[in-house]
């Protein structure tokens, strides 16, 4: 209880004693800037079994990077855009539903992965990149993951009304002169460069609940897809902050704590919208 007994010491001590727990918090909070912004598209389009394939989709590109010594985050890269780019051969050439298609892809990335880091004894790595290590993130890392917020931004502002139209409305964004199509696929690759950012941080499986969870929760709050993306964006910081402290007072894995954490405030926001339902019917 010393969360409710001795707040400071809680709650603001462990940012103020600890670099690592700074740096750790900063590079949480733009991790879950750059996941909430497209995330609330992810979920408002119905994509979330993509968003964890392509989660699990890097792993292999990370693995190869692995073996040759060199920046994981490239391999990340190619390996998500690799992805995408199967996503889009097997959806234009094949009658099978998106989700099967994906299924696929999916087990088969990750069956690689698995193979490339296990043939050169790599599994302890291969823990860290499906599940991530805030608390050893550097400054580059953080600069990293500074400039794909600034991205996600430009993102949500420049392509705000063709992500809209061709949301809800794909006949009128064609009118409009918007390619659904394109739409789609711009989402994929910001998908997946959300996933490759992240990967360092909560880990290429974690990354999914930030993803998903916080836009999930903020859509039973709030309907208009500002509000949805900024309620996301305050749900997964609180997410970040809490599992964070949990993590430093009880020694749990940082990761997958903010993880769960995102995902019990998910419950909370379900609660909350069955309670004003009832309200509201009553």
């Amino acid at each position: 209880m010393g969360w409710l007994t001795n707040p400071i010491e809680w709650w603001i001590n462990p940012f103020i004693d600890s670099a690592i727990m700074r740096d750790a918090l900063l590079a949480g909070l733009l991790t879950v800037l750059g996941a909430s912004i497209v995330g609330t598209w992810v979920v408002l389009r119905g994509l979330t079994f993509l968003g964890d394939a392509l989660a699990q989709g890097v792993l292999p590109g990370i693995a190869v990077a692995w073996a040759l010594s060199v920046d994981p985050q490239l391999g990340a890269l190619v390996a998500a855009l690799a992805m995408v780019a199967g996503v889009n051969i097997i959806r234009s050439s094949s009658p099978l539903p998106d989700d099967v298609s994906l299924g696929i892809l999916c087990v088969g990335f990750l069956a690689l992965a698995v193979v490339l880091m296990s043939a050169r004894g790599g599994f302890g790595d291969l823990n860290r990149f499906l599940f991530g290590s805030i608390t050893g993130v550097d400054q580059q890392g953080i600069i990293r993951s500074a400039i794909f917020a600034g991205l996600t931004i430009v993102f949500a502002t420049v392509g705000y009304r063709a992500m809209i139209m061709s949301t809800f409305d794909p006949a009128q964004a064609k009118i409009a002169g918007f390619s659904p199509r394109a739409v789609h696929f711009a989402l994929l690759v910001m998908t997946a460069l959300t996933v490759v950012n992240s990967f360092e941080t909560v880990g290429s499986l974690l990354v999914f609940a930030f993803l998903i969870a916080p836009p999930t929760t903020a859509s039973l709050l709030v309907k208009s897809v500002p509000r949805i993306i900024g309620l996301s964006v305050v749900l997964g910081a609180l997410a970040a902050i809490i599992g964070l402290l949990i993590s430093y007072h009880h020694r749990t894995a940082a990761g997958a704590t903010m993880a769960l954490v995102s995902v019990m405030l998910f419950f909370l926001g379900l609660i909350s919208y069955n309670i004003r339902i009832r309200a509201f019917s009553a």
